[in-house]
């Protein structure tokens, strides 16, 4: 195997390496994650119940204002009470007068009603706001967890993308150039070995002469198909 093809594979094999940091730094981050997803649930959670929480203020306000008017109403009854002349008259503020009386108990009662309610949900966000409190403590022990976690793996990852940047010095700038373009959408599939004369890309087989190439030639031989860099396993082992 030349030597520009086993450089080829070795910088292949370290931007493989340098990607699978990725996924690792992800599933460390995924308690932090999970642990701020509850948080924003709960916080949903929270404002619901708190615009709900306005609504009812403002139901309560609005016959806490009735029951203002129902009062003027019965004074002005009462006043009116004073000057009756005839038997149709007094019946009349009679009717009025207990009808004002009835929705003055329906008020209360709807007020006293709301006002239970409204403390029921004032309970209910105090409960999601303490479990919010305790969730963003523990994101704090979670966060410097993580944190260091996080270091350590870049660390790693920077030594891999040094080993990288060394060789990359030491190899021709044209198969470098040539390699990157193919990166740029075969990704960690950009040299690939021949597995049962297929291609290791694109799986689809190669004729026996490309094939034949692969094994015995020092030049860079690149799938007829999908135009990856290929390499024989064999060989390489």
């Amino acid at each position: 195997m030349n030597k520009h093809l086993t450089q080829l594979i070795e910088i292949a094999n370290l931007d493989k390496e340098i990607d699978s940091f990725e996924p690792r730094i992800k599933e460390v981050n995924k308690e932090l994650s999970d642990l701020l997803s509850k948080e924003s649930t709960l916080q949903a959670e929270v404002d619901e119940i708190k615009n709900a929480a306005k609504d009812i203020s403002l139901s309560i306000q609005k016959n806490e204002n009735h029951l203002e008017d129902l009062s003027l109403k019965l004074e002005e009854i009462a006043k009116k009470t004073k000057l009756i002349k005839t038997e149709k008259e007094s019946k009349a503020l009679s009717l009025e007068e207990e009808l004002a009386k009835e929705q003055i108990t329906f008020a209360n009662e709807e007020i006293t009603r709301l006002n239970t309610l409204l403390e029921t949900k004032n309970n209910s966000t105090k409960e999601l706001e303490d479990k919010i409190n305790a969730l963003q403590e523990s994101q704090k022990e979670v966060r410097k967890k993580v944190e260091s976690e996080v270091q350590k793996i870049k660390e790693e990852q920077q030594e891999v993308f040094n080993q990288k940047e060394k060789l990359i010095k030491t190899m021709d700038q044209k198969i470098i150039s040539f390699y990157e373009k193919i990166r740029k959408w075969a990704k960690n599939t950009s040299v690939v070995s021949i597995t049962r004369q297929a291609c290791g890309g694109c799986f689809i087989r190669i004729n026996d002469k490309i094939y034949s190439d692969v094994i015995r030639s020092d030049d860079i031989i690149t799938c007829p198909h999908c135009g990856r860099i290929l390499y024989n396993q064999e060989e390489t082992a």
